[in-house]
């Protein structure tokens, strides 16, 4: 209504100006009243559910809808207190778009029932009578405390998030990719055994808590395992007594919703606060947090799964569909997000520039990738249309794209997942060649030079330098400990009989199956353990490694603890103590990789007459590997601009006796020094040595080449 000429002719005070950039359409459409509420066209381009002054923007679209009810629930109630249709006229295109005003955002939660056409046979689901989650929801009701389910029922409902957390003047670390160190782990693990010493144990606040501590251990990058909302309580059940949860979170419930149940207390419309203030505090120490997301699937499964988002709005959109209507399972889970169809690839690339400007995540790590590559018929693709908007979109320009190269459909993509010089790989040859080479499999040397070298056999010389993602653990699969404790898989607690998890580990248990008390076997585990991470620290590409593997942690040789959130999966910070040793060593090498960038990159494609990368059997610059098939010996060398040549031999023997190894012979008055050597725990690095080495057996040194 318009305000009378003398309302305007009053003097009144002056009010702080408050600029709401508005569609001038909004201001020509009188308001309608639906259920109560005073309504209008909403934002049409904005989706999700957005606090605007004097109302809540609610935009939601369907290809296939009829109509669509807005459902509003007072905070954790079940039944909606206002049910909102949206008129037609509201509608443009497939675009649902109304603001419901007078909402306070702290006192209700919200969810749709979508109506239209019901033919399985063509992917056509919707039913009227589902509350469905919006899949654009930025907070999750339901699930907020671990382990309880809010209803039998599970109706997922969102709120309103209010974004008002102050970053200040943070800056992105940037991190070159040479130089990233990463460690995974998973937030609830890493912090809830009661050794872990912190507040708030299992959750981000908790895992803020050990920042002094990964800053002490020298990693420059945490990823985080899924914390979207997720459902632990998927396949919830007891065996023996233990109750067994989806653990990991490879399940999710919402892309754009951190998962509530990680936070150490409720946070009513603003959610992510505490997730926020650990990455703000983590970049603020220069390091980096990449975060592990699952858009090869999602925890509706398949047809005989839950029935609570994306199936409601758009079955045959958001899914990869057979011919007669049934799921694809190229995940291994029920479902496959059809990522390639343009609605889910906007979802996904809306989602990743969210978590980047909103919650300033450095990374991201891509589980079963090769899902992403895969067209709506489940074909592979040779230029998937939604990694290249990823590799080229100018938000994500300066975040990291890590892929796992391949998905549980068989398609597997190392050295050939689409990249256009923007995504980096999870590298499984490096794994196995690795643990064969390390447990001593007779004809590994050749391969294992070339995963130390940065796999050039698979990425190039130089195209691709960083592409490969190095690791010989990861939550999938033995820890460090066990991968030289146990020669198979202990997954009975798993309730499969035994039947889930790998068989091909490529693991020893150096001669008695698990837990022993034998000094010798103990010493030689020890040693192994400090082989692997040294060759891991003294190889080209990126190097990752799993939380708690500095102080041998175990899962009693469970390779697939996905559903244990017990004291299998949970770190004992208590071995810390015990293993003080062992961290003391991966503390060493990682300053050793620091101290050394010809181990990081090609600086100058060699210096001092030596090339880039050279490899060398126990003579120098003769390779043997047919006649001593387990020494691996690679020289790395190059000079800065304006710096002294840096040279590194990485001498590496899985022989079980030791060897006599001839050494290039340095120029001038350089000579080599030791810089690493795992025989011993405790490091003395400087010693120097001739033209020889006498190297233990299975054991790995590293020589510097020093001047004077």
């Amino acid at each position: 209504m318009e305000k009378s000429r003398t309302e305007h002719m009053t003097p009144r005070k002056a009010e702080p100006v408050r600029e709401v950039v508005l569609p001038r359409t909004i201001h020509l459409v009188p308001l309608n009243v639906v259920d109560g509420f005073e309504v209008r066209p909403g934002f049409y381009e904005i989706n999700g559910a957005t606090a605007i002054p004097g109302g809540v923007n609610f935009t939601v679209h369907s290809h296939g809808a009829t109509s669509i009810e807005l459902l509003l629930f007072h905070r954790e109630e079940e039944k909606p207190f206002a049910v909102l249709p949206f008129p037609q006229h509201y509608r443009i295109g497939n675009v649902y778009s109304m603001i419901v005003f007078k909402l306070n955002i702290e006192e209700f939660e919200y969810a749709y029932r979508v109506d239209g056409p019901y033919i399985p046979e063509k992917g056509l689901i919707f039913d009227k009578n589902r509350y469905l989650l919006d899949p654009y929801a930025k907070a999750v009701t339901g699930q907020s405390r671990w382990g309880i389910s809010a209803s039998t029922e599970k109706h997922y409902k969102a709120r309103v998030v209010k974004d008002d957390f102050d970053w200040g003047d943070l800056e992105a670390p940037l991190l070159p990719m040479e130089d990233l160190i990463i460690y995974e782990l998973h937030v609830r693990g890493f912090t809830k055994h009661e050794s872990s010493g912190v507040d708030e144990p299992g959750t981000f606040a908790g895992l803020r808590q050990k920042l002094p501590y990964l800053k002490e251990l020298g990693v420059n990058v945490v990823e985080l395992m899924p914390i979207f909302e997720f459902d632990e309580m998927q396949d919830y059940r007891q065996v023996d007594g233990e109750e067994l949860y989806n653990y990991w979170g490879y399940n999710t419930v919402s892309f754009f919703s951190p998962n509530t149940s990680y936070t150490a207390s409720t946070e009513y419309n603003r959610e992510g606060n505490e997730l926020k203030s650990l990455i703000r505090d983590f970049n603020q120490n220069g390091i980096e947090v990449y975060l592990d997301v699952v858009f090869n699937h999602t925890a509706e499964g398949n047809e005989h799964g839950p029935f609570f988002s994306f199936k409601g709005f758009d079955n045959n959109i958001y899914y990869m569909l057979t011919p007669d209507g049934k799921y694809y399972n190229f995940s291994g889970c029920g479902n496959a997000l059809n990522c390639n169809h343009p609605i889910v690839r906007q979802m996904i690339l809306d989602c990743l520039r969210y978590w980047v400007t909103t919650y300033r995540v450095d990374g991201f790590r891509f589980d079963l990738a090769s899902i992403l590559a895969r067209n709506e018929d489940g074909t592979p693709m040779s230029n998937p249309p939604l990694l290249q908007s990823l590799a080229f979109d100018p938000i994500l320009g300066d975040v990291k794209l890590i892929a796992e190269a391949w998905d549980a459909g068989g398609l597997y993509q190392v050295g050939s997942f689409p990249s256009w010089n923007r995504w980096a790989e999870w590298n499984g040859r490096y794994r196995d060649d690795l643990r064969r080479y390390l447990k001593g499999d007779a004809g590994m040397a050749q391969a294992a030079v070339q995963r130390i070298s940065g796999s050039q056999d698979i990425y190039g010389a130089l195209s691709r330098e960083n592409a490969s993602v190095n690791f010989i653990t990861c939550h999938d699969g033995f820890t460090l400990n066990d991968l030289f404790s146990y020669n198979r898989k202990h997954n009975e607690k798993n309730g499969w009989n035994n039947t889930d998890g790998a068989n091909d580990n490529n693991s020893w248990n150096c001669g008695v199956e698990g837990e022993t008390d034998d000094p010798k076997i103990l010493d030689l585990r020890y040693r192994l353990m400090r082989n692997a991470f040294a060759l891991l620290m003294c190889s080209r590409g990126i190097p990752m490694f799993l939380a708690g593997d500095e102080f041998c942690n175990s899962q009693l040789g469970n390779n697939n603890a996905y559903c244990q959130d017990n004291l299998i999966s949970w770190l004992d910070w208590g071995q810390l103590s015990k293993h003080e040793g062992m961290f003391r060593f991966f503390q060493h090498m990682i300053r050793f990789r620091k101290e050394h960038r010809v181990l990081r990159t090609n600086i100058s494609n060699g210096a001092l007459g030596f090339p880039d990368v050279s490899f060398h059997g126990v003579k120098p610059w003769k390779e043997h590997f047919e006649e001593y098939d387990r020494y691996v010996g690679v020289m790395f060398a190059g000079q800065e601009k304006g710096t002294r040549p840096e040279v590194v031999y990485l001498a590496s023997n899985a022989f079980w006796e030791e060897l006599e190894v001839s050494l290039p012979l340095l120029p001038g008055e350089m000579h080599w020094e030791i810089g690493a050597d795992t025989w011993e725990e405790l490091q003395k690095p400087g010693k120097i040595i001739g033209g020889s080495l006498t190297i233990k057996p299975r054991s790995v040194v590293a020589l510097v080449g020093k001047t004077g």
